[in-house]
Order: structure tokens, then C-alpha cells, then sequence
């Protein structure tokens, strides 16, 4: 039979429902694109996709203006 150990308190148990998986509590964020409750600042929605005009020559990331991204190409 297959265990599963909680990465939190090292207990273990048959199922993986049955783990506990605390969070610490941080700032939320409310996308200003589509209203949206996120802990995440770099959060990604269909209305800012939409948005995005520029994409890092290094790492890929999209970005909607130059400033956010350190070495912007035009998507």
C-alpha cells in the first residue's frame, strides 16, 4: 500500500486528501484586469493577455508596457 507524507508535519497517511496543507496567510491582490481575489502579484488572465505588447528577449516573459520586462521585443 502507497503512503504519503505530509510535507508540513511528516505524518503520513493512505491518501493524499487526508495530508494537511496550512497556507500562511499574505497580502491579497485584486487584479486590476478582471476583479479577481489572487496572493499572487504576476497573476495571468484572459483580459490581461490580451493586453500584453511586449515579451523579455531573455526569459520570454510577456509583459503589457516596455518597463516591466529587461530586455523588450514587441510581440
Amino acid at each position: 500500500m502507497e503512503t504519503y507524507e505530509c510535507k508540513t508535519c511528516g505524518r503520513t497517511a493512505i491518501s493524499k486528501g487526508h495530508l494537511c496543507d496550512p497556507s500562511e496567510a499574505g497580502k491579497i491582490y485584486t487584479c486590476e484586469d478582471c476583479g479577481t481575489h489572487v496572493s499572487d502579484k504576476k497573476h495571468i488572465c484572459k483580459p490581461k493577455v490580451a493586453k500584453f505588447k511586449y515579451f523579455c528577449g531573455y526569459c520570454g516573459r510577456p509583459a503589457v508596457t516596455e518597463d516591466e520586462v529587461c530586455n523588450p521585443g514587441p510581440i
